[in-house]
């Protein structure tokens, strides 16, 4: 099993399926449409098979697969998976086919497909490359599809939103680009292991200087924090969400906006320890701007979509949250390894169960847009439960799920994130409870405007309840969110030994 390149194909089966769907010029509605879902099944498949060979206990990238590839630059073909890879992929495998089924009646389903299965294969790139020059065109990348997807089937401002998109990522890369050109002018490598070693030892920062490795560090924070994206480079985000298709949606605020968190513990922190842990007060600050200010946006919108999206901000703000405690906290006086592990292990969680939750929760917009004409207004409906009672279930464990409520698994998450941010940095965590009781504020105010009260609005009349797709995506997405609540270890088991490692050898002193 272990001779397979189990990565390479993780990466390229949903390309394989995008050229085979391509190809199918005469090919029927239904029949792209299973194409495309059969192809991006793909990757929960094979990420079934790396689960089962996959050794917890061992910290280094596994099934490692490095090949020279242009030589006069050093470069390698170079793909590895540890703990935080395999949660990420893990994740795309769950949220893409799920993606698929909730866009089922969209149109030219053939070249949605190819694009979303693009956009697919992209992500899994970035998730396994471990050289910068493969990494960064798998980054690039999945710009296109994303761009395509957003402006041909979005919605009235889809064509602002998708440039507004592809503008702030393309300029933070530029500056990424830049700083990655300079490490490799430098030490001659665009490895990410080598990379690490060499900002860890320090040589880095003697060859390129104190004031050119600080630019070096602002270049590439820039390019990662536009992606995550880290309040205020953000902007971008709640049009992008709102504007795009369902699916697109879906796929954007559970995957996507993973890729920039990544790039902070993949990347960053290793590279540029010291660096970060000079940055951290105005990064912690910044953090907490998108959770505290996220939510209460959120709280301020009556499109549905929009308040979904802004949600996302807050919550991968969180991670980000968990992040800059621990780089802050490194070498301070009282840090202890158990709270730096606490919040690593609920950064890595979180991603994962944010991805569900906010799936879902698009998905279940999507589905409320498509009952009422097109119409997504907070206050364009009352009384869904009583008219949808099982969609009602269904959206009511993804919205407590986002709340963070015991018993699901957006609590778990969220409560490592604050159990080890309350040891590092009590006034970061204490200023993060306002986001807590915003976010407690707009979910409620969702639950009650849409699913209780009279039947008003687009529920006075006929509203059919969930069915057929909307089942077939919704299900299993809480299913999971209700086991990983009960059951985090799970989950937990692939993360724990990572980040332990972690805080024993770069958090702690």
């Amino acid at each position: 099993m272990n001779k397979l390149p189990l990565l390479s194909l993780l990466v390229f089966a949903p390309w394989a399926g995008a050229a085979v769907l391509a190809s199918l010029r005469g090919a029927g509605l239904r029949a792209s449409r299973v194409v495309a879902l059969t192809s991006s099944l793909s990757t929960l498949v094979l990420a079934a098979l790396v689960l089962g060979s996959f050794e917890p206990a061992r910290t280094a990238p596994q099934f490692v697969e490095r090949h020279a590839w242009i030589a006069a630059l050093n470069v390698h073909y170079h793909l590895g998976l540890d703990g935080l890879s395999l949660v990420l992929v893990v994740l795309t495998g769950i949220i893409a086919p799920a993606a698929l089924l909730a866009s089922w009646s969209v149109g030219r389903p053939r070249l949605f497909g190819v694009l979303f299965l693009t956009l697919q294969g992209s992500a899994l790139g970035v998730f396994l490359a471990l050289d910068f020059v493969h990494w960064f065109l798998f980054w690039e990348l999945s710009l296109v599809p994303a761009f395509f997807l957003i402006k041909l089937w979005g919605g009235p401002g889809a064509t602002r939103a998708a440039y507004q998109f592809v503008i702030y990522t393309i300029g933070g890369s530029a500056f990424m680009l830049v700083g990655f050109a300079a490490m490799f002018a430098t030490t001659g490598s665009l490895d990410f292991q080598q990379l690490a070693q060499h900002g860890a030892d320090g040589s880095l920062a003697a060859k390129l200087g104190a004031g050119g490795m600080r630019l070096v560090f602002l270049g590439v924070l820039l390019g990662l924090a536009v992606k995550a994206p880290l309040w205020p480079l953000h902007t971008w985000q709640a049009p992008a969400y709102a504007e795009a298709p369902t699916g697109a949606s879906m796929f954007l605020s559970a995957v996507l906006a993973k890729m920039g968190v990544y790039g902070f513990l993949r990347i960053l922190w290793p590279i540029f320890p010291q660096q970060l842990h000079d940055a951290a007060p105005c990064l912690l600050a910044l953090a907490l701007g998108g959770i505290v200010l996220g939510a209460w946006a959120a709280l301020r919108q009556t499109d549905l979509k929009r308040m979904i999206a802004y949600s996302s901000l807050n919550h991968v703000g969180y991670c980000l949250l968990a992040l800059f405690a621990v780089t802050f906290a490194a070498g301070r006086p009282g840090l202890t390894g158990e709270a730096a592990t606490a919040a690593l292990a609920g950064t890595i969680l979180q991603m994962f169960n944010h991805g569900l939750s906010a799936a879902a929760l698009f998905c279940c917009v999507g589905v409320l847009e498509s009952r009422a004409g097109g119409r997504r207004g907070l206050h364009d409906f009352g009384g869904v439960r009583t008219a949808a009672p099982l969609f009602a279930g269904l959206c009511g464990v993804a919205l407590f799920s986002s709340l963070g409520l015991p018993g699901l698994n957006g609590f778990v998450g969220e409560f490592l994130i604050f159990r080890g941010v309350f040891g590092l940095s009590p006034a970061s965590a204490a200023v993060a409870c306002l986001g807590l009781l915003g976010t407690a504020m707009f979910l409620l105010t969702f639950w009650q405007r849409v699913f209780h009260g009279p039947r008003a609005g687009a529920a006075a009349g006929e509203f059919a309840d969930a069915r057929g797709t909307d089942l077939a995506v919704l299900v299993p997405l809480a299913a999971l969110m209700l086991a990983l609540g009960v059951a985090p270890h799970l989950l937990l088991q692939f993360i724990n030994p990572l980040v332990t490692a972690w805080a024993g050898h770069l958090v702690l002193p």
